[in-house]
């Protein structure tokens, strides 16, 4: 009831002529109580658990302990059977080495871990417990300090029947002086902190920290082939998905992520060690700026160079990752899908730039003009299928599936304004004469739109052009026999040698058009991106 040998209430020792020694302890009355399983077999289990400590103090042998239901005829349960024997449910891990020492103000603390299996454990996992004068005060899940714990182990049958094989959890006991000496009165807690301690020199953590590593020692192997399998599923994650963090993977540290981590733990984990490898990179180069000149500098430059290399280099990579992503999509989307129909011009417009919307309203990032032109990536403005000037502007009637994207750098005259028109894969009906979708004739519209002065930059500038501003012109459609007849003899365009694109000169506005096949452009798209695939390895 007390502090070592101190009780609450006066003790009085007497001698006595009795014999026979023991206790007897009644439980009567359970009431309301969340246990749903009160049979002799689970409560000797939880009771020995609980005082496991009592039962294998080799210096003071527990006595017999007999446990049995007055209402039913069966016989007692032994606790001490409980552990022991071969076929018992509780069985203690020799190991070579338990003990472990901690400073403490300059002065050692030692240690004892005792390890034990737990057998049929239902849904108890593994811990580590604190003792103190026998008595369990803490548990905490050794998965805490060492994720690969999370989950039940597995001890096959020595004879090799899988029928006989049982789960086990693992329970690590830690004794000393120093939790004796720490804990408190009601043995309920201890006194010194459980992250750091100042006072008392050793924390809680400390020792839970060094115990979990003698357990994981203790079952070795099964915890090394459960971090193999961490390993390969991280790697296949990064091969496979994330080919950018490959360098700083092999930096960053994965012991802290679960046992079976999903793919957006490892990528949080892996961005963290990023920001954390960018936050370092920064700080050095604010240092070498506010210092002065040294021989040492050139050294710490070339370091500081090199890390900013690597990150950048991830970066790239996975800039270079999302295009092949991008192409492969748009390679599915001109072809028949399930239905045996082909994508709407919209499903294509929306991979390669959002409908509705322009550049002042997405990320540069979020969008795939470098499919159409490298030069997008830097336009000043982008309009796709949105009016310029607002619900005023023009939009040359243009349905659902002919939608315009415009852009230019910035607002000079000599700049160049392109404007491009999709049509829909295997669609040729804009060719009909009974049409009024001609693309062609929509860009020349278009065009002189603008150099009439009827639009304004998003600004309300007005659109700088003249008689020598440059204007571009592109339609993206499958080019079957029809539209190349109809391209050769009613618009008068010169095919290209590769056979998939169309080209006119229009000399009084100054506008160059191409039609170009969705074939090519695919292809095209995947030459200028080749070597960059093939040196990450993912074509």
């Amino acid at each position: 009831m007390g502090l070592d040998e101190d009780i609450i209430i006066d003790e009085h020792i007497n001698e006595t002529a009795i014999i026979d020694t023991g206790s007897k302890i009644e439980i009567s009355g359970i009431r309301a109580v969340k246990f749903p399983d009160k049979g002799i077999d689970i409560i000797s289990r939880v009771i020995v658990e609980r005082l496991l400590p009592y039962f294998v103090d080799a210096d003071k042998p527990c006595p017999k302990i007999a446990i049995r239901d007055a209402s039913a005829s069966g016989l007692p349960a032994y606790l001490n059977d409980y552990l022991g024997k071969k076929d018992s449910q509780i069985v203690e891990i020799p190991i070579e080495n338990g003990t472990f020492s901690l400073q403490a103000h300059g002065l050692p603390r030692e240690f004892l871990v005792r390890i034990f299996k737990f057998y049929s454990p239902k849904t108890e996992r593994s811990k580590i417990s604190l003792v103190a004068h026998r008595r369990e005060v803490t548990s905490v899940n050794l998965h805490d300090y060492i994720p690969e714990f999370a989950e039940e182990f597995y001890e096959p049958d020595p004879s090799g029947n899988p029928a006989r094989g049982r789960n086990f959890v693992i329970k690590a006991y830690v004794f000393g002086d120093y939790l004796n000496d720490n804990v408190s009165l009601e043995r309920g807690e201890f006194r010194f902190q459980a992250d750091s301690d100042l006072l008392n020199g050793i924390s809680q953590n400390q020792i839970e920290k060094t115990a979990a590593g003698i357990a994981e020692a203790a079952v070795g192997s099964d915890i090394a082939d459960r971090k193999q399998r961490k390993a390969a599923r991280i790697s296949d994650y990064i091969s496979s998905q994330a080919p950018w963090h490959r360098k700083i993977s092999t930096e960053a540290d994965f012991s802290a992520l679960p046992m079976r981590p999903s793919d957006q733990e490892i990528e949080l984990h892996l961005q963290r060690k990023k920001f954390e490898k960018e936050v370092q990179t920064r700080a050095q180069v604010e240092a070498i700026l506010n210092a002065e000149p040294t021989t040492e500098m050139d050294g710490k430059i070339a370091q500081v160079i090199e890390s900013i290399s690597e990150t950048s280099k991830n970066d790239l990579i996975h800039y270079v990752s999302t295009r092949k992503c991008a192409l492969d999509i748009f390679g599915k989307f001109l072809e028949i899908d399930e239905s045996g129909k082909y994508k709407s011009e919209g499903d294509v417009h929306d991979l390669i730039m959002p409908r509705k919307k322009d550049s002042d309203e997405i990320d540069y990032s979020a969008h795939n003009l470098w499919i159409l032109d490298e030069r997008l990536n830097f336009a000043e403005f982008i309009s796709s299928d949105k009016p310029i000037n607002g619900n005023k502007s023009d939009r040359t009637d243009i349905t659902i599936f002919n939608k315009k994207i415009a852009y230019r750098g910035d607002n000079e005259l000599s700049n160049p304004i392109t404007i491009f028109e999709f049509k829909k894969p295997q669609r040729h009906d804009f060719a009909n004469l009974s049409s009024d979708e001609d693309p062609i004739a929509q860009i020349v519209r278009y065009v002189n739109q603008i150099r009439d002065g009827e639009y304004k930059t998003p600004k309300g500038r007005d659109i700088l052009v003249n008689d020598k501003t440059p204007f571009y012109g592109y339609v993206v459609c499958d080019i079957p026999k029809k539209i190349a007849d109809w391209l050769l003899r009613e618009k008068n365009f010169t095919p290209m040698p590769d056979g998939q694109g169309w080209f006119n000169w229009y000399d009084k506005i100054n506008l160059y058009i191409e039609v170009l096949s969705w074939t090519k452009l695919l292809r095209d798209a995947e030459m200028r991106n080749k070597i960059f695939f093939s040196k990450l390895g993912i074509e």
